[in-house]
C-alpha cells in the first residue's frame, strides 16, 4: 500500500505546562492561508495521480474555525461514513498515550504500559472516584455502605491472579465466605464453594487506587469529559467540551456507551467506531437500602430467578463486616436486564413517577423471591436509586483488544472478553502490551499490529449483573432447600 506523508513547517511558541504528561500547545500561526504539501509514490517512487494531493488547500467551513489554526500531520482517506485517520509521522521517543476511562481496564492498561517504560494520562468523569464499575457509595454521617456495581469477582487466570495476590498482600480483598446461591420460588440454593468468591475489605472502589498507587508516570485527570479527539501534526489532540486537555502519540477508548459511540463518531477512526456500535449494553436498576435491623434472611447473596424486576439481592452489611455486625444492614437489589430495558429513562434526570414505580416492584420482588406476603417486609429508613444505562455487555467479540495502527488507537474493556472483572484487567493487559509492542516498532509495519477491526460479534451468556469465570449459573438441585426465614 503506498504510503503518503504531508510535512509543513510550523513555529512552536513555549508556554508553561500545568501537568506533567500534558503536552504544550502549538500557536497558531499568523497567516490563515495554509496549503497542504504531500507527495504519494508506490515503490518504484513514482508519484500516483490517483492520491496525488499536491497543492490542494484543505477544505474549510468558513462558520467553523479550525481547533489548532493548521493542518495535521496526517493522510485521510474514505472508508465507511467517515474519513480514516492514518498517521505516518515517526513515533515520539518518548510517547505517552491518552486512556479516556478510568475503570479497571484502563487503570491496568496504564499500570502495564508503565512497565513497559510508557507514560500515560487517564481521563475519567467520576467525580466521587475512579474505578468505574467498581462503585462503592458511602453515605454519612450514618457510615452506610453499598457496593453498588460490582458484588464480587472470581479468578482463573494468572495474570489476573498476580494483580489479585497484591490486593491480597495489602488487606484489600478477601474471600466471600457467606452463604451465596440462587433463590427460585422461596427455595435457596446454594452455590458451590469454588472457584472462591473475592470481595473488597472495604468496598470495591479501593481496589482501583490501588492500582494507580502502583504507578509513577500515570497522571489522572478527573472529573473530565472528553468530548473530541482530533488528529493533528502527528498526534491526537483530546479536548472537553473546547479547552484542550493535551495531545498524545496513541490513544485508548476505555468506556463505552452512547457517549464513546459520539466521541468516535467523526475522530476519523471508522474502523474502531464500527466495532463499538455493534456492542449491545444491557440497562440495570440499582436499588441501595438501609434497614434499622437485620433482614430475616440466612443468607448474603443470591441470583433470584423468575422474577422481572429483581436478578440480584445481597446484604453488603454481612457480606463486608459479618453476620453479626450490629448498626444499619445495607442491601444492594438489582433488577433484570428485561426490567432494566422495559423501564428504561434518561439515568442523568430520572423522573419521580420512574422512580417511585420501579423501587416498589423491586421491594415486591424482594418479598415474591422469599416467598412472603406483600408489605410483609419492613420497610428501610433510607433508599437511593440509581440506574445503570449501560450495565453490561450481551455480546462480544471475544478478543482481549482492539487495536487500529493507522489511527494509532485502540479499545479495551471488559465487554472485548466477557463481562467481568477478570476481562476487564485481561483486556487492559492485552491492549497495554500491544500498543507497547507497536510504539517500539516505530509503526515501521502498521498492518502487523492491526488486531480487531473486523471480528464478529457472538452472545455473552451468564448473570445479569455479569459473568463470574469459573462459575456456572447453574443450580445445585441434590443441596436445594426450601427458605426459612430467621426471627
Amino acid at each position: 500500500m503506498a504510503m503518503t506523508s504531508i510535512t509543513r513547517s510550523i513555529t512552536l511558541t513555549p508556554s508553561t505546562n500545568i501537568f506533567p504528561f500534558l503536552p504544550n500547545f502549538p500557536a497558531k500561526p499568523k497567516s490563515r492561508q495554509t496549503h497542504i504539501h504531500c507527495s504519494s509514490a508506490d515503490e518504484s517512487g513514482r508519484n500516483s495521480n490517483k492520491n496525488n494531493m499536491s497543492e490542494r488547500k484543505p477544505s474549510r467551513n468558513p462558520r467553523r474555525k479550525p481547533s489548532h489554526g493548521f493542518s495535521r500531520r496526517s493522510v485521510i482517506k474514505k472508508s465507511f461514513s467517515q474519513e480514516q485517520v492514518e498517521f505516518t509521522s515517526p513515533i515520539s521517543r518518548d510517547p505517552v498515550v491518552g486512556i479516556i476511562g478510568g475503570g479497571m481496564s484502563g487503570l491496568v492498561c496504564a499500570l502495564y504500559l508503565e512497565k513497559r517504560g510508557i507514560k500515560s494520562t487517564v481521563f475519567d468523569t467520576g467525580i466521587h472516584g475512579l474505578g468505574g464499575r467498581m462503585g462503592t457509595r458511602t453515605i454519612d454521617p450514618q457510615s452506610l455502605i453499598f457496593d453498588h456495581a460490582a458484588q464480587f469477582f472470581t479468578v482463573t487466570d494468572p495474570e489476573f491472579a498476580k494483580i489479585v495476590d497484591l490486593w491480597t498482600k495489602k488487606d484489600l480483598v478477601r474471600e466471600w465466605n457467606g452463604p451465596i446461591g440462587e433463590l427460585d420460588g422461596g427455595s435457596f440454593n446454594p452455590l458451590p464453594s469454588s472457584p472462591p468468591r473475592y470481595i473488597g475489605v472495604n468496598g470495591m472502589r479501593p481496589l482501583s487506587e490501588s492500582i494507580l498507587s502502583e504507578t509513577s508516570m500515570v497522571n489522572v485527570v478527573r472529573p473530565c469529559w472528553i468530548s473530541k479527539l482530533e488528529p493533528y501534526n502527528g498526534t491526537w489532540y483530546l479536548s472537553e467540551n473546547g479547552k484542550p486537555c493535551g495531545q498524545f502519540d496513541a490513544i485508548v477508548i476505555a468506556h463505552n456507551g452512547k457517549c464513546a459511540n459520539r466521541l468516535l463518531s467523526s475522530s476519523g477512526l471508522p474502523l474502531i467506531a464500527r466495532q463499538m456500535k455493534r456492542l449491545d449494553l444491557n440497562s440495570i436498576w440499582a436499588l441501595m437500602a438501609a434497614y434499622e435491623d437485620p433482614l430475616p434472611i440466612p443468607f448474603e447473596g443470591a441470583f433470584v430467578k423468575g422474577i422481572n424486576s429483581l436478578s440480584w439481592m445481597a446484604n453488603n452489611t454481612a457480606k463486608l463486616f459479618g453476620s453479626q455486625s450490629g448498626g444499619p444492614h445495607c442491601w444492594t437489589y438489582f433488577s433484570s436486564a428485561a426490567y432494566g430495558k422495559q423501564n428504561k429513562v434518561p439515568q442523568e434526570s430520572i423522573p419521580t413517577t420512574t422512580a417511585e414505580k420501579v423501587k416498589e416492584a423491586m421491594f415486591e420482588g424482594v418479598e415474591i423471591a422469599l416467598g412472603l406476603d406483600k408489605n410483609s417486609l419492613k420497610r428501610p429508613f433510607y433508599t437511593r436509586l440509581q440506574l445503570w444505562g449501560a450495565a453490561l455487555p450481551t455480546n462480544s467479540p471475544g478478543i482481549p483488544c482492539i487495536f487500529d495502527p493507522r489511527g494509532r488507537a485502540g479499545i479495551c474493556g471488559d465487554w472485548l472478553l466477557g463481562s467481568s472483572l477478570e476481562s476487564a484487567a485481561l483486556s487492559g493487559i492485552g491492549l497495554a502490551n500491544h500498543i507497547a509492542d507497536y510504539l517500539q516498532s516505530d509503526g515501521t509495519c502498521p498492518d502487523d499490529f492491526a488486531v480487531g477491526l473486523h471480528n464478529e460479534f457472538q452472545q455473552l451468556k451468564g448473570y445479569d449483573i455479569g459473568q463470574f469465570p469459573g462459575l456456572e449459573p447453574k443450580i445445585q438441585v441434590n443441596e436445594a432447600r426450601d427458605l426459612q426465614l430467621t426471627t
